[in-house]
């Protein structure tokens, strides 16, 4: 009997392949086969919301491929990812193909050779609530995107569009840009006494409160009273706290998780992360071991792991570390509210598969990424790191100072990994000692240190912030998150500057029109509540069509009232100083996908463009060098987004640099050091310097 197995990618059917007979022939349909028209809206809104799919341009050869491969084949299963999307495009396959949909289908969380033998043997009928949840989605995404886009063209200008949880995310973004447009700094001082024991030993203790409560101190009045007063005074310890403290590991990975970590510890837009996944998901030639999968699904929001992989992860742990880093039973993690139980974490197929062991088959990234999701899995299943901590409490006059210290005494699973964070924090694994203190000893003041602070404004939004506030605010899914990113950047309403999200003067007119008009469809918690009719729909709770009814006739209102009352918005070019050398016009200030540039406003008759030079204050040592008119080293930004430095004489000078110049030049071969980080020590990154190694 010969069966043939329909996945959405040839990279995914190679790998299945390897796994099966010769009774089995593997096809791949590139993603969807049929969708809703590109050049019509699509949607019967007077029958029920009926959406009119056809074959999407292009996809014809694939699907008669499919057909003939289909009429010679005894059983077909459809093989398409264990979600919503994957649910749909079986669907639509099945359609297509006019099979029956009973025992159709079959689906697996990784592709690993046991996992395709077990699902071939348990085939299933396509579940049509899964297949619902994302028609409601994409036909609510399809009014949204359809019917504002027009408005957004008779209102603003030509060639805009909205989304439904684009716009939402724009909105937190311009939101947290005017909280910081509004923020006024408040100065507060801080006050850190250089204490010592009898013995010698030095520490430091900073004020905590006066009279039993909380001080604060506003201006260095307040702070210098406090220096005042306990000039002169005995200093006593009060109060010493000795206790072990004991950190536990982080689950493993969710997508939402995923994308956050990899953008903080890798530097991974979302979209590269899960195009990396992709690709170890659905399989990599590993040499004489062929074709793998080497992790689990990883669109999920899970962090269950299966029975197997546990067994499996502490046995290594056991191996390679010894049996005191694995803990006397398995940790189980708890999924948030609404996650599928079905699904399991983002692991690796075997933690036995060290990165090591498959670091000659992978690229650099795609060795980055496998080897952050392989350690934060084995670390989710290791023991807890152990430290002794210890508190001391100090009273001079009606003043008291706390000291604290911490020495780490067990590594646990931080022997492995340790999470990254979206803010700077003293590391708090690096030993911080106090001396051996005893209460009612007395203590000497060295000295003492006045601190003037202000307090400062909301961060602006990096991409590992934003995934975590979309997921925590409930706004879309986690599989959505990077082409959400991707489409508010490539429509000009948010770049990103140093890493961090600003919205545009487009993006900030375009969010204020919406919110006028349509205060639900911007509305968070209204964008959230879909979100969950949608799991509701899934789960088999209610029909689709009742919860697009339900939006569309407010929506409806909303727009025929927009449509008649809103004034048209002008969005003026912001004019530079710089003259087009083409036709003597003042050149504007434009957005493109990599950030701002110049443009000639003459534009079609004129397309002069030029990049906007970040000058950093430091002459060219190569145009020196060459006997050319000093260039000044600028900071430019490549395609993909990433910066680096160059000349301003460019093309005639090509020099580049991906870290900082300094105006500091090397004494070997006289160009510019440069620093990695800001403080860090200047080096030469000249490959070709003889005294590079002394650097």
């Amino acid at each position: 009997m010969t069966t043939l197995i329909i996945v959405e990618s040839p990279a995914k059917a190679r790998t299945i392949k390897g796994f099966l007979g010769r009774n089995y022939d593997v096809k791949a349909s590139l993603g969807h086969v049929r969708d809703l028209p590109r050049s019509r809206f699509g949607i019967d809104v007077e029958n029920n919301f009926e959406p009119d799919y056809i074959t999407i341009r292009g996809k014809g050869p694939v699907l008669k491929e499919l057909r003939d491969a289909a009429k010679k084949a005894d059983r077909i299963l459809l093989a398409t990812d264990p979600d919503r999307e994957g649910e749909a495009i079986a669907w639509h396959l099945a359609t297509a193909l006019k099979l029956k949909d009973d025992k159709c289908r079959i689906d697996f969380r990784e592709i690993t050779k046991d996992a395709i033998k077990q699902a071939v043997k348990k085939p299933r009928g396509i579940y049509r609530p899964l297949v619902d949840a994302q028609q409601a989605r994409r036909v609510v995404d399809r009014i949204v995107g359809y019917e504002l886009s027009p408005l957004l063209w008779a209102k603003v200008k030509r060639g805009l569009s909205a989304g439904r949880v684009q716009s939402v995310a724009v909105k937190l973004i311009v939101d947290r840009e005017r909280e910081i447009e509004a923020f006024v700094p408040q100065e507060y001082w801080s006050v850190t006494a250089h204490l010592q024991t009898d013995g010698g030993e030095g520490f430091e203790a900073k004020l905590l409160r006066k009279s039993g409560k909380k001080i604060e101190l506003p201006n260095e009045d307040a702070a210098r009273q406090v220096e005042k007063d306990v000039t002169g005074q005995p200093w006593k310890v009060t109060k010493v706290t000795r206790k072990e403290r004991r950190r536990n590991p982080a689950p493993p990975f969710t997508t939402s998780t995923l994308q956050q970590e990899a953008a903080r510890k890798l530097g991974f837009a979302a979209k590269k992360t899960m195009r990396l996944a992709q690709q170890l998901y659905e399989g990599l030639p590993m040499g004489k071991l062929g074709t793998l999968g080497l992790i689990t699904y990883m669109r999920t929001d899970a962090t269950n792991v299966s029975k197997e992989a546990v067994a499996e992860v502490r046995e290594f742990i056991k191996d390679a570390h010894g049996t005191a880093y694995v803990p006397s039973r398995p940790r189980q993690y708890a999924s948030k509210k609404g996650a599928q139980e079905a699904h399991e974490a983002v692991r690796p197929t075997s933690a036995l598969r060290t990165p090591e062991e498959v670091k000659p088959y992978l690229s650099r990234d795609q060795l980055r990424l496998y080897k952050l999701i392989w350690e934060r899995f084995v670390a989710s299943q290791m023991s807890s790191a152990v430290f002794d901590a210890m508190s001391v409490d100090i009273s001079v006059q009606d003043y008291l100072f706390r000291a604290t210290g911490s020495q780490l005494k067990f590594a646990g699973f931080l022997k492995i990994y340790q999470e990254g964070s979206d803010t700077a924090s003293q590391d708090e694994n690096g030993d911080r000692l106090l001396p051996e203190l005893k209460e009612e000893e007395e203590v000497r003041l060295q000295k003492l240190d006045l601190g003037q602070h202000f307090t400062q404004p909301p961060p602006r939004f990096t991409e590992a912030m934003l995934v975590k506030t979309l997921e925590e605010e409930g706004i879309g899914r986690p599989s959505t998150y990077a082409p959400i990113i991707d489409t508010i950047v490539g429509r000009g309403y948010v770049y990103q500057e140093e890493k961090r999200f600003r919205p545009t003067e487009l993006g900030v007119i375009v969010t204020d029109l919406l919110a006028e008009s349509f205060p639900r469809l911007l509305d968070v918690k209204f964008t959230a509540g879909l979100e969950e009719e949608l799991d509701r729909i899934e789960e088999g709770d209610i029909v689709w069509q009742d919860v697009i009814s339900e939006f569309y006739k407010p929506f409806a209102e909303d727009l025929q009232k927009a449509h008649a009352e809103l004034e048209r918005i002008e969005v003026q070019d912001e004019v530079s100083d710089v003259i087009c050398e083409n036709c003597g016009r003042n050149m504007v200030y434009k957005l493109g996908r990599f950030g701002k540039f110049l443009a000639c406003p003459g534009y079609p008759e004129c397309k002069n463009t030029k990049p906007i030079l970040d000058e950093i204050g430091v002459e060219c040592s190569v145009c020196r060098q060459e006997g050319r008119e000093g260039g000044q080293l600028v900071r430019r930004r490549t395609r993909r987004g990433r910066f680096f430095y160059g000349c301003s004489n460019y093309p005639d000078c090509t020099y580049t640099s991906w870290q900082r110049p300094t105006a500091e030049l090397c004494p070997y071969c006289g160009k510019n050091l440069t620093v990695a980080k800001e403080g860090a020590e200047p080096k030469c990154s000249n490959k070709e310097c003889p005294g590079g190694d002394d650097q």
